[in-house]
């Protein structure tokens, strides 16, 4: 089952349920994951579906930073909306799993000491691996964090 087809069976479980909110970000989710097929004019990849959801996700997050602290109604909207998407996402590693790839891409490049001017090297090997499955700005600091 496609995550076109999950979001589609939660959204009606959403309706069948009275619950508004849950419907609705279904609703905006599914209509990116459809615009998204319709500009590449076929049906979606698995992949590429993860980077609709995450981009979504990305978005809200980006809103939510620029709500104002009082608020609390958007703040809260956009919690919510956040909650619904990562149901949908894959799980993303966490600093230590980032790590290991990051060790094993130092060697391959043959690098012992990574320092400022190796990161642009690293990254481009780096960021195709994990990419969809862990967050940027948080390889960057892994990555920032074992230069010399």
């Amino acid at each position: 089952m496609s995550k076109t087809d999950e979001v589609r069976k939660a959204m009606v479980d959403a309706m069948k349920a009275k619950d508004k909110d849950t419907k609705d970000t279904l609703s905006m989710l599914l209509a990116a994951l459809k615009n998204k097929a319709i500009d590449k004019r076929a049906d979606l990849t698995e992949e590429e579906e993860v980077q609709v959801i995450l981009k979504e996700i990305k978005q809200t997050k980006e809103s939510l930073e620029l709500t104002p602290a009082d608020r609390t109604d958007l703040i809260e909207e956009a919690q919510k909306r956040i909650a619904v998407l990562e149901k949908f996402a894959p799980k993303m590693m966490d600093a230590e799993e980032i790590k290991a790839v990051v060790a094993g891409v130092l060697a391959d490049l043959g690098i012992d000491a990574p320092t400022a001017k190796d990161k642009g090297r690293i990254m481009k090997e780096l960021m195709p691996k994990v990419k969809g499955k862990a967050d940027g700005k948080l390889v960057n600091e892994v990555v920032g964090s074992l230069m010399a």
